[in-house]
């Protein structure tokens, strides 16, 4: 059997399983295999396919059709132009939340800001957002927590091999527990997140690569969906400079009542909501009094 027919094999079987972008999954999953580039295989079309090659390809096509992600099964995702590693221990970057970090960048580069520019990232996961910010400012200092050690784990790779390491400090804990609340002047000139906000309930209608195979503490935001976004909305003004921002990541249908969320609490003006491409509310910003 050649790579073509292999190929035509493995779209033709991805397909009857109802995978979404067969063709693409098989060039992906063929070409890691083979450790090729996407590109490389179309050089080799002709070439006989080994037998180990190929039943080392039957088995990660039928993990993929168990519902296993692409990117587990790839190893890697990108994000911010940055290519991440990523494992059942991390939530998968979307890319509906580079507009956090286009809104970061906006923020962190107004010079109005006190210097040095300090930033909190709560829930880093794979460390997409902090990385991505270390990347683009040279100036930053990230501090980047998570209750999942083994993610941490992961986070300091990805950094490490983005080059941003020394920007970036990871630190355990679950939210603003690792610190010491300041009632007047905090550290941070951002704090942001992009914390869990499915629903308990709605967990189990999500798509089964994500209920099946991504952190169920990536994705519960208890039962309402609501619960970080209570405990980080009336802890940050702790951890914030005067003038320092609130950036959060929401949910569909979430950016109206975070809103009013933060109006109550007091502690903030110019309480904006932010629509992705889709014309989704996605990003929830506020700057402290």
């Amino acid at each position: 059997m050649t790579i073509v027919e292999i190929l035509n094999w493995s779209t033709h079987y991805l397909e009857e399983h109802q995978i979404e972008n067969p063709r693409l999954n098989a060039e992906l999953l063929l070409a890691r295999s083979l450790n090729l580039s996407r590109e490389g295989l179309y050089v080799y079309l002709n070439r006989p396919l080994k037998e180990e090659d190929r039943e080392k390809l039957e088995r990660v096509i039928k993990r993929r059709i168990s519902g296993e992600p692409l990117q587990y099964l790839l190893g890697h995702q990108e994000f911010w132009s940055i290519d991440f590693k990523v494992d059942p221990r991390v939530l998968i970057p979307r890319p509906e939340t580079e507009l956090l970090v286009e809104q970061a960048l906006l923020i962190l580069c107004e010079s109005s800001l006190e210097k040095p520019l300090c930033a909190l990232e709560i829930g880093t996961g794979s460390g997409a957002i902090a990385i991505s910010l270390a990347k683009e400012l040279r100036n930053i200092l990230v501090v980047a927590t998570d209750i999942s050690r083994e993610a941490l784990l992961l986070a300091k790779e990805n950094a490490m091999s983005a080059a941003v390491l020394h920007q970036i400090e990871f630190i355990h804990g679950d939210l603003f527990e690792p610190f010491q609340p300041l009632e007047e002047k905090g550290p941070f000139g951002l704090v942001l997140s992009n914390p869990p906000y499915v629903a308990r309930s709605e967990i189990q209608r999500l798509a089964r690569e994500v209920k099946d195979y991504e952190p169920m503490v990536a994705l519960d935001g208890g039962e309402d969906g609501m619960e970080f976004y209570r405990r980080i909305t009336s802890q940050a003004p702790s951890y914030l400079r005067k003038g320092g921002w609130l950036l959060l990541e929401v949910g569909k249908g979430q950016g109206e009542i975070i809103s009013e969320m933060l109006e109550r609490e007091g502690h903030f003006d110019r309480v904006n909501r932010i629509k992705d491409l889709s014309g989704i509310e996605r990003v929830i910003r506020a700057q402290k009094r």
